[in-house]
């Protein structure tokens, strides 16, 4: 089956472009715990992907009798992920080159997260690669996060890109739902501890890093010209 003409590649931003899943997960056990409640660091897998608030949502929803303060368990984790990305924040492997390749191939380019413009912001700058986007949406004002495919879909909107033109890159099993939801080709970049998981198979490509993206890309091209 011969695979659809790409336009345009949409990016994940945690855990594809910089490596801030390991503290995202430290930052919520530190504050939920903090607040009391009883969780164990391995259940923080439960809600990677999630926008803030629904990621605070979803603990409250299971601990409804501790009454806890959402807001101010939302801030306390934001402000901890975005001091770790400010002095810490390392890009994940291949992030320049895969961006440069999808200009060289003449695709548009674009950002679509669940974090906060907060998160977002921090993550540009310090990565220094902002001017390598043509669009950047984050789903914090968003009627819906991931794994709803709002996000994505407002993205391709921003490029002028019909969804099935696009790519989209992601890490978590809740952004490869959003992504397969708006109807785009998908390539995951699990964490290694999560790639031999058979859900992955939901995804149309997988590879170990974003050193891969050239080899994806021609894929798409080889295609195209059949």
């Amino acid at each position: 089956m011969q695979s659809p003409l790409i336009r345009a590649v949409i990016f994940d931003m945690d855990g594809v472009l910089i490596d801030s899943e390991p503290v995202w997960q430290q930052a919520e056990f530190e504050v939920l715990t903090r607040f009391g409640l009883p969780v164990t660091f391995a259940d923080m897998n439960q809600t990677t992907g999630l926008r803030i608030d629904e990621l605070v949502n979803f603990w409250y929803q299971r601990f409804p009798d501790l009454n806890f303060d959402r807001q101010a368990m939302a801030q306390f984790i934001v402000q901890r992920v975005v001091d770790y990305i400010e002095q810490d924040g390392v890009a994940m492997a291949g992030v320049v080159t895969a961006l440069t390749a999808c200009r060289a191939a003449g695709l548009a380019v674009g950002l679509a997260t669940s974090s906060s413009q907060l998160i977002m912001d921090a993550v540009l700058n310090k990565l220094a690669i902002r001017p390598l986007f043509d669009v950047t949406q984050s789903a914090e004002k968003l009627p819906f996060g991931k794994p709803h495919p709002e996000v994505y879909l407002q993205c391709a909107k921003q490029l002028g890109i019909h969804p099935n033109q696009c790519l989209a890159v992601e890490d978590s099993f809740n952004g490869l739902i959003a992504a397969r939801a708006a109807s785009m080709q998908t390539l995951v970049i699990p964490a290694p501890e999560h790639q031999a998981e058979a859900r992955w198979a939901a995804a149309h490509h997988q590879a170990q890093s974003l050193t891969a993206m050239a080899q994806v890309l021609a894929h798409y091209q080889l295609s195209a010209k059949q």
